[in-house]
């Protein structure tokens, strides 16, 4: 940190685009400040086994990755902040970033708030997590070869999550609260055709059934009461993300679902000196992988911006004759 306590990075979030971030803006002796937040390592935390992230050939434990991803960077210099961010002020530089009255100052932000999948709101969706109700089937719908498993939800997420189910699960149930889905047409076309996937239309899930795992759930039909039990290995519940750009209104762009806009395929968001990496960003692929990549795109990018800055010569991104071209800051 400089004499006039204004840090060189300052990087919100705690998930795999923070920790990335924070893992490339240290080994670039940027020292970065993570405050990233009470509920670090981000969706990660509610997954069991990951499997599908390289350099874990036996799988890992989703926590437990978050917590090497931390020490690494922990381990080049980064230092963290247990802590929510509750205020900020991208108007002028140095952009100001608070945890509660305390006020922390940057040449640069990385923004990696990510984004939280929607539940139903259960208690025992939540005892459950990770032992049967998941999020993401690009995930772990191989956990679940040759079994029955329940997917929730009506829109075009939930048709392909179903539909990519079905390349594991014997049996896909997918309940729906209307007898009409917002999907496109293509997509319910596409699942009415599928013979692995049985609708359960005009139904809410009540409660998700199990002692150490999931074993069934609990679904009532709205239109007459009755209530009946699916006997299933497990439900994918997707009805929709939310990004956690709440306290970014009015300092950076959003989409209308409220996810950060960047400028083309870099991080660089309408601020000068901010950027933004992850599912914060992403609501395509939402994975831990692209995440990473992500925060490693915004370190790249906030250390180019310094470079800037500080009248040195920016090195390129790309080598000479690419189609790309570096950015000019």
């Amino acid at each position: 940190m400089s004499e006039n306590g204004i840090r060189k990075v300052i990087i919100i979030g705690g998930g795999p685009a923070g920790y990335t971030a924070a893992l490339y803006s240290a080994r670039a002796n940027l020292e970065p400040l993570v405050i990233e937040g009470f509920q670090w390592g981000g969706q990660l935390m509610i997954t069991s086994d990951v499997e599908n992230y390289p350099g874990y050939p036996d799988g890992v434990l989703g926590p437990q990755m978050m917590q090497d991803f931390r020490r690494q960077a922990e381990r080049f210099g980064a230092e963290f902040v247990t802590d929510d961010v509750t205020r900020v002020d991208f108007s002028s530089q140095p952009l100001r970033v608070w945890t509660g009255e305390q006020e922390h100052r940057a040449e640069t932000v990385i923004v990696a708030t990510g984004a939280t999948a929607r539940q139903l709101g259960l208690p025992s969706e939540q005892r459950l997590q990770g032992r049967g109700v998941t999020y993401c089937a690009t995930c772990d719908a191989a956990f679940y070869k040759e079994k029955t498993v329940v997917v929730v939800g009506g829109g075009d997420s939930a048709m392909e999550e179903a539909l990519f189910l079905t390349r594991f699960a014997s049996k896909v149930l997918l309940v729906h609260r209307r007898d009409a889905f917002r999907a496109s047409p293509i997509m319910v076309d596409r699942v009415r055709a599928n013979e692995a996937i049985e609708l359960v239309l005009d139904s809410v899930v009540e409660e998700v059934l199990g002692d150490e795992k999931v074993e069934a759930v609990r679904v009532r039909n709205v239109k007459t009461g009755e209530t009946t039990d699916l006997a299933t290995d497990g439900i994918f519940v997707a009805i929709g993300h939310d990004p956690t750009t709440a306290l970014f209104r009015g300092q950076l762009d959003m989409d209308d679902a409220g996810y950060l806009l960047t400028d083309g395929k870099s991080t660089v968001t309408k601020a000068p000196g901010v950027f933004a990496a992850g599912d914060v960003v992403d609501h395509v692929y939402r994975q831990a992988i692209t995440a990473a990549g992500m925060g490693c795109q915004a370190a790249l990018d906030a250390e180019r911006f310094l470079a800037a800055r500080d009248g040195g010569e920016p090195q390129p991104l790309v080598e000479e004759g690419a189609l790309a071209t570096p950015r000019n800051w």
